[in-house]
């Protein structure tokens, strides 16, 4: 049976892997979302999330996208890549819905795949 948590392994923790992933990174982006990924060394993906204030003033509203975000990952985590991914939210992103927002994710979950597999042919 397939295990869908969202263990403290899938987790980017510490700034250090973070700042791994901002060095050179794959971009995939849309005008609410960027998500950037690289390289892990383990065989499954792990998730870091940037939802800054001044982009989304509302505790609530970056808890709210922050829940919606995890959710896809957990849901999708079997699919992607093993890579480390951070997902930066930007401006408009407090007014999508969370469909909506799941659908953007699942979007660029499939281009940043795509990236990943242009880049390791080359």
């Amino acid at each position: 049976m397939v295990n869908y948590s969202y263990s403290r392994e899938l987790r980017l923790l510490t700034p250090a892997n973070f700042s791994n992933v901002f060095k050179n990174p794959l971009r995939a982006g849309s005008p609410q979302l960027t998500i950037l990924a690289c390289s892990n060394e383990f065989e499954h993906p792990r998730l870091g999330l940037a939802v800054p204030k001044k982009q989304v003033k509302l505790a609530v509203d970056r808890n709210k996208i922050k829940r919606v975000l995890r959710e896809n990952f957990r849901l999708n985590q079997h699919d992607l890549l093993p890579l480390d991914y951070v997902i930066i939210a930007k401006g408009g992103i407090g007014k999508l819905d969370n469909d909506e927002l799941n659908k953007l994710t699942n979007k660029l979950w499939k281009k940043i795949a795509r990236r990943y597999k242009e880049q390791q042919q080359r």
